[in-house]
């Protein structure tokens, strides 16, 4: 199936390379012992991610984005993934003067970003998704670790947004049909100056989903901060399809301005979202 990742045998082939990569570091993180890890990404290697992992969006994408998405502003170096926002100019290959649509009537785009994705490499249905990084919080800047479904189009897909920054807010959302293609929002809004920390944008935090068939719980450093009950999120298509009891990959980008993102203009570049880890987790099977 592509890498998709639900086989009960990869998943116990997975303890032994598990046990043996990562030992007490990974014991350490996952505290449960009805978790297993199926999936990881360290970093451990310089240069680009590993391909086996990783694909890349590219260009203008969504939400009349500032930036233009290249794999060339994504690397590994020190053990860390690094996606760095840059004040660069880049010529719109599509472009056409006055065309209806945002991604072509641009000429050029004055920064450049990098998102990265396991669609069509890995996917999950349940389980508990960890990412430890460091965050840039200043102006124009929308950093984000959140996954997407793959049975339908937008918002029916169904999307989870484990970590998402923007003008002082830390997000945890779910969101899915709300009818007529329209999104329907569970979501959650934390202004940074509650944690009482001066230096917490310095630091790294770990950012976990808890999934499984009747919530998504979503935390930060083990502070809860939104739960989603899966009974309230069924799409209205006649079918009842839920996007959570579906698979999902994994997303990994640092936007620039847009819809939500606010005014980069002021904002010394470059800007870094640096990720030490990634890991998924799956209930061991009884």
């Amino acid at each position: 199936m592509n890498g998709i990742l639900f086989s009960t045998v990869w998943i116990f082939g997975a303890i032994s390379f598990a046990g043996s990569v990562y030992g007490a570091e990974t014991a350490k993180t996952d505290q449960h012992s009805d978790y297993v890890l199926v999936w990881s990404d360290e970093f451990n290697r310089d240069g680009r991610p590993d391909p086996n992992n990783w694909t890349y969006e590219h260009g203008f994408v969504r939400n009349e984005e500032l930036q233009w998405y290249q794999p060339e502003n994504a690397r590994c170096e020190g053990g860390l993934l690094i996606i760095e926002g840059r004040r660069q100019r880049v010529e719109n290959p599509r472009y056409e003067p006055g065309h209806r649509s945002w991604k072509r009537s641009r000429p050029r785009a004055d920064y450049t970003s990098a998102c990265l994705k396991t669609s069509g490499l890995h996917a999950w249905k349940f389980g508990r998704f960890e990412m430890r990084g460091r965050i840039d919080t200043r102006p124009g800047l929308w950093p984000a670790f959140w996954t997407l479904g793959m049975a339908r189009g937008w918002p029916g897909c169904g999307e989870i947004d484990i970590m998402e920054y923007y003008r002082g807010l830390l997000l945890a959302n779910a969101c899915w049909d709300g009818g007529g293609g329209n999104p329907a929002w569970d979501d959650l809004k934390k202004p940074l100056d509650e944690f009482g920390d001066p230096d917490w944008s310095k630091k790294f935090h770990i950012w976990r989903m808890d999934w499984d068939e009747k919530f998504i719980r979503l935390y930060v450093d083990d502070l809860l901060l939104n739960t989603v009950e899966l009974s309230k999120t069924i799409n209205p298509n006649g079918q009842g399809t839920n996007p959570f009891h579906e698979p999902h990959y994994i997303l990994l980008n640092l936007a620039i301005g847009g819809a939500q993102g606010g005014d980069p203009s002021q904002t010394e570049f470059p800007a870094r979202f640096e990720v030490d880890y990634v890991r998924v987790f799956q209930k061991r099977p009884l």
